[in-house]
């Protein structure tokens, strides 16, 4: 399940600060080391770039999935972000990103890695998610709502 591997309450940002892209993985990676010491914060962002570099994971209108192979990281880790203002993300419909998805994988587990990816993506299909989502006004609240739109298979 996604939310067993590392999405929490504790690693949703309901209000990024960020306002571009290499502030908001710096700001992501931030609340992830908080609640996983374990993660080396510099390997981290270094694997979010470097996937970055080869194609925006700005995927939708107002979605980013950001997501990178990480030593650090024992199998997945992920947190939720939430800009109310947008940020100027590269995306590839050009519009501001005001919901994204960081994981961080373990590169000895690649299948985890296209679940969670897989996963997120059933739930992004839902017309409902993004608005609902945005609505939320605790990481609680935001987390349940995950829990509830999601399949059973991985969340």
């Amino acid at each position: 399940m996604i939310l067993e591997w590392g999405f929490s309450p504790k690693t949703v940002v309901m209000n990024l600060e960020s306002t571009e892209k290499d502030e908001l993985f710096e700001e992501m990676v931030e609340a992830i080391v908080s609640v996983h010491p374990e993660v080396d914060r510099n390997q981290a962002l270094e694997a979010l770039r470097e996937r970055e570099s080869k194609m925006s994971t700005g995927i939708m209108h107002d979605i980013a999935v950001p997501h990178g192979n990480c030593l650090s990281v024992k199998e997945v880790i992920g947190a939720i972000g939430i800009s109310r203002k947008g940020i100027d993300y590269d995306s590839l419909d050009k519009a501001p990103v005001h919901l994204v998805f960081m994981i961080l994988c373990s590169p000895e587990h690649p299948e985890m890695h296209l679940s969670v990816l897989k996963e997120i993506s059933s739930v992004l299909q839902s017309p409902t998610f993004l608005k609902e989502v945005l609505e939320k006004q605790t990481p609680q609240e935001v987390y349940d709502l995950l829990c509830t739109f999601g399949d059973g298979s991985v969340i």
